[in-house]
């Protein structure tokens, strides 16, 4: 009774890492997905840089693919602006700069 008692909570908690596992998933797709939107649309950022997973061409910003920045490094220019690319803050909330940096990292790996 008691290994069959310590076998459940063994499967819950199996259960229950890979429930939060897919969950995380879904969310991060879901962020990723918003970011996208943001890059192609109000965040304008595909009318200076390429970047393949959004299709876009453009050479006025670095191409995205070559440099491949890091999440902090997209927050810090996006919120800051640099070099001819100004700042999006007070644009973009936090939480849309936090996805167009996520979606950028990633579609760059």
């Amino acid at each position: 009774m008691k290994k069959k008692l310590i076998l459940n909570i063994y499967i819950n908690i199996i259960f229950l890492i890979i429930l939060s596992l897919n969950t995380q998933k879904l969310l991060a797709d879901e962020v990723f997905e918003k970011g996208r939107e943001i890059f192609l649309e109000q965040g304008t950022c595909a009318s200076c840089h390429t970047l393949n997973d959004a299709g876009s061409q453009a050479n006025i910003g670095p191409n995205l693919n070559e440099i491949r920045p890091d999440l902090n490094r997209v927050i810090i220019a996006v919120t800051n602006g640099i070099g001819v690319m100004p700042s999006f803050d007070g644009i973009l909330t936090t939480d849309e700069i936090n996805s167009v940096a996520h979606y950028v990292d990633t579609a760059t790996e």
